[in-house]
């Protein structure tokens, strides 16, 4: 079992409960979802369960518990992952670009924790149930790049802390279609879910969370824009976001932009990663070089 909490806004006053909860971008449920947890009395406003038709007030405090999942478990399989760091806590992987992180309705095997699972021995912590352990924090599927794994509820939760409390070093690298006004910038807009379609995030004021990215140009290219950005904040397609909201969405970006020749999705490569360790305190800092095709794609367009 899962449990989140959130406040009410003052935006958020005449909202219904259950279409609320579906636009927090913490727990990603559908409609459905919610109206069932809050039929077994998994939602509380104030501490009271309530309706679905309940309506909401600035300040009123929610909580959903959220079953953990059934049906559907992680099971160990022999893939080739690269291991950049590991010890008795955790671990610093590399993951490539099209690899999905955890087993989700119409990715039921071939993720990264079904590697990860083969590769540890299951061996990996428990916090986040049978379908995301180990799993701290995500990169999408067309990302490639670094992510830290926790071996233990110990180091996940120290981890988690730090993602947190936004002590989590995170620069990434992208080609972005276009050239940038300013070399070097800091977008500091909120992001929430889109109204129109729940699968796609936006920057909007309405039912959004504090959202901060700094860039940096690198190289401009031909039409397009070799780019730095280091995360403050690590909401659902951040980076992906705020390209968009810029008018430079990344290349190859088929949700967000559009597709690109060549481009098997999004061109953003998570390539630093850095933390103080939850158990020594020591700080570790990892990169990974960009792979194979994005180096191609930077060649081709100088």
């Amino acid at each position: 079992m899962n449990r989140y909490s959130f406040i009410a806004e003052a935006a958020d006053r005449g909202v219904r409960v259950d279409k609320w909860l579906t636009e927090q971008t913490e727990i990603e449920l559908t409609r459905s979802a919610v109206a069932k947890i809050i039929e077994s009395g998994g939602v509380t406003v104030n501490g009271s369960p309530v309706q679905k038709s309940k309506t909401l007030s600035e300040g009123d405090a929610v909580t959903v518990d959220i079953p953990d999942p059934v049906g559907l478990e992680a099971a160990p399989q022999d893939i080739p992952i690269e291991i950049v760091y590991e010890d008795d806590d955790l671990a610093v992987v590399n993951k490539p670009q099209g690899m999905v992180v955890h087993p989700a309705p119409g990715n039921p095997d071939g993720t990264l924790v079904n590697a990860l699972l083969y590769r540890f021995g299951g061996k990996l912590s428990g916090i986040n149930g049978v379908i995301r352990p180990g799993i701290v924090h995500r990169i999408d599927k067309n990302t490639s790049g670094l992510l830290a794994v926790a071996k233990n509820d110990f180091a996940h939760l120290g981890l988690a802390k730090l993602v947190k409390e936004h002590d989590f070093t995170r620069e990434y690298e992208a080609i972005c279609v276009g050239h940038f006004k300013e070399p070097r910038g800091t977008v500091n807009a909120p992001i929430g879910r889109d109204k129109s379609d729940r699968k796609k995030m936006c920057v909007t004021q309405l039912n959004s969370r504090e959202a901060i990215t700094h860039y940096e140009l690198i190289e401009e290219l031909k039409g397009c824009s070799h780019m730095r950005f280091r995360l403050e904040t690590g909401r659902t397609h951040q980076i992906r976001v705020h390209c968009a909201y810029l008018g430079h969405p990344i290349l190859g970006d088929d949700v967000y932009g559009r597709p690109y020749k060549g481009c098997k999705g999004q061109t953003l490569h998570a390539k630093k990663l850095g933390f103080c360790h939850p158990r020594t305190g020591e700080y570790l800092e990892f990169e990974a070089p960009l792979p194979e095709y994005f180096q191609k794609l930077l060649n081709s367009l100088r």
